[in-house]
């Protein structure tokens, strides 16, 4: 029979419809605007159409979700920022797109480079969030963001991040990647045992 096939394709999208409707209703208004609801509807079980009321409702990121980098500083006692970049340029080197410039700071007696970045910045117009300055940074000094939501009026002025937009103490980073935090610093106790170890058998 000519059409059928388009009569059962609208009757699943109709099923989808009534049932939306239908737990709507059982759930009345815990079904949106709080997480605990956004996460029932991702289940595979969950019936009806699955949509999001953004901004108001926001599906919860994943801990590996990567967008721009930023730089990780230290805190320290007397609340004394130590940035761990060391201005080496190794992020620069493998950026895919070339978006990253650093201007190592420079002695102000010697003219001596130090180890520390006297600019750091990104394109991010250009940024393809590929992760490789993270991957290979040798000091765990640049990590990738979850703050995606990054639109502006003006490019040219606002898309380039300099080093103070840039700069977020190790605590933001615990924050929105705990477990890959919890492992990071187990790895570095771990060498600082393995070192203490050697001391103790010289």
């Amino acid at each position: 029979m000519k059409g059928f096939g388009i009569l059962k394709g609208l009757g699943v999208t109709l099923k989808h419809l009534v049932d939306t409707y239908v737990e709507d209703i059982k759930a009345g208004r815990d079904r949106y605007y709080t997480e605990d609801g956004v996460r029932q509807r991702m289940t595979s079980d969950t019936k009806g159409i699955f949509t999001i009321n953004y901004p108001e409702e926001r599906l919860p990121l994943a801990e590996a979700f990567r967008y721009v980098p930023f730089l990780v500083y230290d805190e320290g006692e007397d609340g004394e920022r130590s940035i761990r970049c060391t201005a080496c340029g190794i992020c620069s080197k493998v950026c895919p797109s070339q978006c990253i410039w650093i201007e190592r700071a420079e002695d102000p007696e010697t003219s001596k480079p130090l180890k520390t970045p006297a600019e750091f910045a990104i394109d991010i117009d250009l940024c393809m969030n590929c992760g490789f300055c993270a991957e290979y940074c040798p000091f765990d000094a640049i990590k990738m963001d979850h703050d995606f939501e990054l639109a502006v009026y003006d490019r040219i002025d606002v898309n380039i991040h300099r080093k103070e937009r840039l700069l977020k103490p190790a605590s933001y980073y615990a924050s929105i990647r705990p477990e890959s935090y919890a492992l990071e610093q187990k790895a570095k106790a771990e060498v600082a045992a393995r070192k203490a170890a050697r001391r103790g058998n010289r």
